[in-house]
């Protein structure tokens, strides 16, 4: 399974319905809160190209966008394939 980022506060809805979709899949992620973290907040809107809104969700280090990109992702089949679900070591 690939490594997956994000950055969130804890009461951005949108971060709930992410990591919502995560916890289905059963993907770990390692989860970045940048509320009253001035440091944490420049890096991921440095990391995500000048974004500023949460959640910003980082999968093998590749920017994916929010929420609505995750999803559209899940929507067109592609999300799996780059979580590196349902792949098989040495196939």
């Amino acid at each position: 399974m690939n490594p997956v980022k994000l950055y969130t506060k804890p009461t951005c809805p949108y971060c709930v319905r992410a990591k919502q979709l995560l916890d289905s899949k059963g993907v770990r992620y390692e989860e970045i809160v940048i509320e009253g973290d001035a440091a944490r907040r420049s890096e991921m809107i440095a990391a995500a190209h000048g974004r500023t809104t949460v959640p910003q969700i980082f999968i093998a280090g590749r920017h994916v966008g929010g929420c609505d990109d995750l999803y559209a992702l899940e929507d067109s089949g592609q999300l799996d394939g780059m979580l590196g679900l349902g792949v098989q070591p040495g196939v």
